[in-house]
């Protein structure tokens, strides 16, 4: 029996990408394999294959980090799981743009009985990221005001999502009209429109909207955009405000550090692949908390497209334009 995967077998963009039979992969111990039924497409898949992301994987690899699917077979020593079983995988890096893929159990998880295979692939990448930021280094608490840049991405959307359901008061900054009705509808109390090119008058625009929006200014900034729209959004912080670095599709950003100054407040790195790696109970505790917010109606994937397997190029085309709301998913 043959697999499939949409391999990057040189360094480029999305058209590299090709569709490559395989041998169909066999679970070492401990591993169980999974038939992918779908995969989610992030922004890491779009620089991961130019050879622009924090890891360079051996050539040729599959992008993709989180996928739904079923256990097929199970190697030597696992326990608590069974072929047959829906579950959610978290490749993290790589394998998740292909028909199988065997992942250990440490990075398998049992879906909710109400979940799809396209939410399960949705749900652990972004909504891990922002749990990890919000809860563990951002300590957002009930009552205070988050401000999400790119809240009409996969990311950014999630963090709206949490940042409600942790009884902040949620202030999207996104690119257009249609996405700010998004935001809007996920959750989000206000919404502020940034220019796609953030010069200096438009940053000193995008502050003083920032400004009216939160006049005693915002607790948490959660960025994960960079860029020149970071500047304002530090700017606009309150006294002992804490601005949460998640990523840099707009580039990364020049930040004058007397600000950190003068606004007492805190800039906090989040690199949830790494924290996963380091601690993988608290990183188990933080999914068991995602999955009791599913199921209790408080967070709630947003997938806006759902296209085939072999057109893995086309999503990723789509997160590079900055075109997609909610999630991207790939099916089999």
């Amino acid at each position: 029996m043959t697999a499939f995967a949409m391999m990057s077998h040189e360094t480029g963009g999305p058209e590299t990408l090709r569709k490559t039979e395989i041998d169909l992969p066999e679970p070492e111990p401990g591993e169980v394999r999974i038939a992918i039924k779908a995969a989610a497409a992030n922004f890491p898949d779009t620089i991961i294959i130019r050879d622009l992301y924090q890891f360079k994987p051996e050539r040729p690899f599959a992008p993709g980090g989180e996928v739904g699917g079923v256990i097929e077979a199970i190697g030597d020593g696992v326990t608590g799981i069974a072929t047959g079983d829906r579950v959610i995988g978290l490749p993290m890096v790589t394998g998740g743009f292909a028909s199988h893929i065997c992942l250990g159990t440490e990075r398998v998880y049992k879906m909710p009985d109400a979940m799809s295979f396209e939410e399960a692939a949705s749900l652990i990448f972004t909504y891990g990221t922002s749990i990890y930021g919000l809860y563990d280094c951002g300590r957002l608490k009930s009552g205070e005001t988050l401000l999400v840049l790119g809240a009409a991405g996969g990311v950014g959307a999630s963090a709206v999502e949490l940042g409600k359901a942790m009884g902040a008061r949620v202030i999207a900054a996104v690119s257009s009209e249609e996405k700010a009705a998004f935001a809007r509808e996920i959750g989000a109390d206000d919404a502020i429109i940034y220019p796609r090119d953030m010069d200096r008058d438009a940053q000193m625009v995008f502050g003083a909207a920032i400004k009216a929006a939160a006049p005693d200014g915002i607790d948490v900034v959660y960025d994960p955009v960079g860029g020149d729209y970071a500047e304002p959004a530090l700017r606009s912080l309150a006294w002992n405000g804490r601005f949460l670095v998640v990523g840099f599709p707009a580039g990364i950003p020049k930040i004058p550090l007397n600000l950190p100054l003068l606004k007492n407040c805190h800039i906090s790195g989040v690199f949830w692949g790494a924290h996963v790696e380091r601690d993988l109970d608290l990183h188990a505790g933080e999914v068991a908390e995602l999955i009791r917010l599913y199921e209790a109606g408080q967070i709630r994937p947003r997938i806006s497209e759902r296209m085939p397997m072999e057109d893995a190029a086309g999503a990723l085309r789509r997160i590079e334009a900055r075109e997609a709301k909610g999630k991207i998913v790939l099916v089999n």
